[in-house]
């Protein structure tokens, strides 16, 4: 088998990365001339192209594979100077740029438990970056080589990789008092923020007076949870978007519609009588996993520790 230039290598990951050449040069601290020669060379090396010049760049399948090749090589450096550093502390240096070790996790879990999780890790200086997705397609960074882990709905293993149950988020449809009263209060009516459970504000009949706040036009978290709620087969919604879970809650308390959210990020809002939950005899649990490539690795090892541990404490068994 050939051997490739580990720069060549970490050139054509930041081209990908970073979305272009220009950027990937800056990156790298070379010329863009520099950097399509690398590339040129690479390309001469394995035979056939490995980036489609559109807009965006995007990867051949070749260029997959090699991607996913550099991630491993980068891998491999973060467990080499994780073992050096209690050997040998003061001999090390700053990892560098293109050693980042990228995970994907979805935006809920960034805004609730997965940040605290990474804390430690990141402290003891492990170059780590976060991408952020909906969490129905978190997986297909990995699929894809981009990433060498990450936090999904998907429960079956991937091809060369391991999965971890996490357990499961749950969901709550909110709303501000002002504003459920307003489209849905009877005339002259009143809402308690502690409302009778056993008569929900949101209904199979009114759902669609109502606006939704999704994440993006990916986000289906809106239509589940109300056709489950109220056993549709198949629902149809006014929806804005906000790609932030903060700010779905934010644009919530600014009344621009109802939403669906953990309810680790509206229940202190609810208990303080600024969010209802609009249908509290229902909560939608999503099972959440974590998956990565099947190695011996203690970045690995380490990233799957602490996503488990903070998750048995924040998620639902």
């Amino acid at each position: 088998m050939s051997t490739f230039d580990p720069d060549a290598l970490e050139c054509l990951a930041a081209i990908v990365e970073e979305g272009g050449f220009e950027r990937a040069a800056q990156r790298l601290s070379i010329t863009q001339s520099a950097v399509s020669q690398r590339l040129r060379a690479l390309e001469a090396q394995v035979g056939t192209v490995l980036i489609v010049r559109s807009r965006p760049l995007k990867p051949t399948s070749a260029g997959h594979l090699l991607l996913k090749h550099t991630k491993m090589l980068r891998l491999l450096r973060a467990d080499l100077e994780r073992d050096l550093k209690e050997l040998a502390p003061s001999s090390l240096r700053g990892a560098r740029e293109e050693e980042r070790i990228s995970i994907a996790i979805n935006a809920d879990s960034i805004a609730t438990w997965a940040l605290p999780a990474l804390t430690e890790l990141a402290q003891q200086g492990l170059p780590m970056e976060i991408i952020t997705d909906d969490q129905d397609f978190t997986h297909e960074w990995l699929r894809e080589g981009q990433v060498l882990g990450c936090v999904t709905t998907l429960k079956q293993a991937l091809r060369g990789c391991k999965v971890v149950a996490l357990g499961a988020m749950e969901y709550v449809a909110v709303a501000t008092p002002q504003f459920a009263q307003e489209r849905l209060g009877k005339p002259g009516g009143t809402v308690s923020v502690r409302h009778n459970p056993s008569a929900p504000m949101l209904t199979a009949h009114n759902f669609r007076d109502l606006p939704f706040v999704a994440f993006n036009r990916k986000d289906d978290m809106q239509s589940e949870f109300v056709s489950k709620a109220f056993e549709l087969k198949r629902v149809t919604l006014n929806q804005l978007f906000v790609p932030s879970s903060e700010g779905q809650v934010r644009a919530v308390l600014a009344g621009w519609g109802a939403s669906v959210v953990p309810r680790l990020l509206a229940q202190g809002l609810i208990d303080q009588g600024l969010l209802i939950d609009m249908v509290p005899t229902f909560t939608l649990p999503i099972q959440l996993y974590w998956h990565c490539w099947n190695l011996e690795s203690e970045v690995l090892d380490a990233l799957t520790a602490a996503l488990k541990e903070s998750a048995t404490r924040a998620l639902v068994v």
